[in-house]
């Protein structure tokens, strides 16, 4: 999905006071874990993933990693955490879609 300026900081605004759901640690990116994330954003549509220091991936190469899944877009990155966001299929967990899709 391809975000428009009002609608990235509207989602910054609504990750601000999240806490990471997912961390990165020395195991890596697998397809596992990111199967995990995408059934934790189907959920939830924004959620903050945090690099640990132990983690062998950068911020550049997890963020390319997690974009590999066309539906998910990374809002935002500050330092060892990513702010990530899916649209629901569900209507029932629309939250947040609907309102990002309003602010067109």
């Amino acid at each position: 999905m391809d975000l428009k300026g009002k609608q990235k900081h509207f989602l910054r605004s609504e990750a601000h006071s999240l806490r990471p759901l997912f961390s990165v640690g020395k195991n890596g990116l697998t397809a596992t874990w990111l199967d995990q994330l995408t059934g934790a954003l189907e959920k939830r549509e924004l959620i903050k993933v945090n690099l640990l220091q132990s983690a062998d991936a950068t911020v550049a190469e997890a963020k390319t990693f997690i974009e590999k899944n066309p539906r998910i877009t990374v809002v935002q990155t500050i330092g060892h955490t990513l702010v990530l966001f899916m649209p629901a299929t569900d209507p029932d967990n629309q939250r947040l879609s609907k309102k990002v899709a309003a602010l067109v």
